[in-house]
């Protein structure tokens, strides 16, 4: 159905005159009394009656209104859900309990008057097509996995560098340590079965075992964060590392320990991406925000992968291995 011609037969309802329809509508008379008749051919009916005192609606036409009406709105919502600024922000956080989830709870608090679509998706090729056919506006991501670089429309800034700790049960051998130096992990089995071949935590936890020779075991199936837990607690040769901004609850009595690990402290460098075309203007206050509440990174005695480049729009002007 004609939208132009619901609007003119509305417009003319309300106004009850063909001539201050078109006024409204600035067009012609003869181009509204045509918008009314091909709408009345497309419906089968007489939708006004000419009178001397102008256009009065037929009984079909009082029937017809009410539903013009809210056809008219519908479009209106149809527009305004896609218009710039007026669709919700859609934003990739990969799961709900790492650190990405948590800056975007803290951008919430500190902007709730933005609305929010929060997603996860699993690889990091999924969120870049999704930033560049426009399904999402942002990603939480580390960049970029060796050989993976990111297209030229993708534009990133690093956010967070998260330590990671060494979590283990309560009759580990390390479980009395209050810190415990990386190279001294050596030896020791590392279970983390949610590292997938192919991914970038795959990519980073690849070079941390080259570098400073541990053994981690992706084997077994991952049943989540709760077994995880539990295998940790209850297995005294096995430990695993956690995310210092992961939110976990730690069931009581498993006399779980979080132990520093440092000389020096892996950091897991996370990244905002987004499409260097996108308009919507939340996007510009989330990249704000994230700006102005993030520490600094590449801090003394802390580690990324070498492969952890500076991001297209970041301030730090160079990585290395160890710093």
């Amino acid at each position: 159905m004609d939208l132009d011609a619901v609007r003119t037969f509305v417009a003319a309802a309300d106004a009850g005159r063909f001539q201050e329809a078109a006024a409204e509508l600035a067009v012609t008379q003869q181009a509204v009394s045509k918008r009314i008749a091909v709408l009345e051919r497309n419906l089968g009916v007489r939708l006004f009656t000419r009178t001397p005192r102008g256009a009065e609606l037929t009984i079909d036409g009082q029937a017809f209104l009410p539903h013009a009406r809210e056809l008219l709105r519908a479009a209106e919502r149809a527009v305004a859900s896609v218009r710039t600024g007026h669709r919700p922000l859609r934003v990739d956080v990969i799961n709900s309990r790492g650190a990405a989830s948590g800056l975007m709870r803290g951008f919430h608090r500190a902007h709730p008057g933005i609305d929010l679509d929060v997603l996860m998706l699993f690889d990091v090729e999924t969120a870049v097509a999704a930033l560049r056919s426009g399904a999402i506006d942002a990603s939480f991501r580390a960049v970029a996995a060796p050989g993976r670089p990111l297209p030229e429309d993708i534009e990133s800034v690093r956010v967070l560098d998260e330590q990671l700790q060494l979590l283990t049960g309560p009759a580990h051998a390390l479980a009395g340590a209050r810190s415990v130096p990386l190279a001294q992990l050596a030896g020791h089995r590392i279970w983390m079965p949610g590292i997938v071949p192919g991914t970038e935590w795959a990519a980073y936890y690849d070079d941390l075992v080259a570098e400073f020779g541990l053994t981690i075991e992706a084997t077994g199936p991952n049943f989540g964060s709760d077994a995880l837990l539990d295998t940790v607690a209850d297995t005294p040769a096995l430990a695993t590392f956690m995310g210092d901004r992961t939110r976990l609850v730690w069931p009581a009595g498993h006399g779980l320990r979080l132990i520093p690990v440092t000389d020096p402290t892996p950091v897991y460098p996370h990244s905002l991406l987004w499409h260097r075309d996108n308009p919507h203007p939340a996007l510009a206050t989330l990249r704000a925000h994230l700006a102005a509440t993030a520490a600094g990174h590449d801090a003394a005695g802390t580690w990324v992968p070498g492969w952890v480049v500076p991001c297209r729009g970041d301030t730090v002007t160079a990585h290395r291995k160890t710093r």
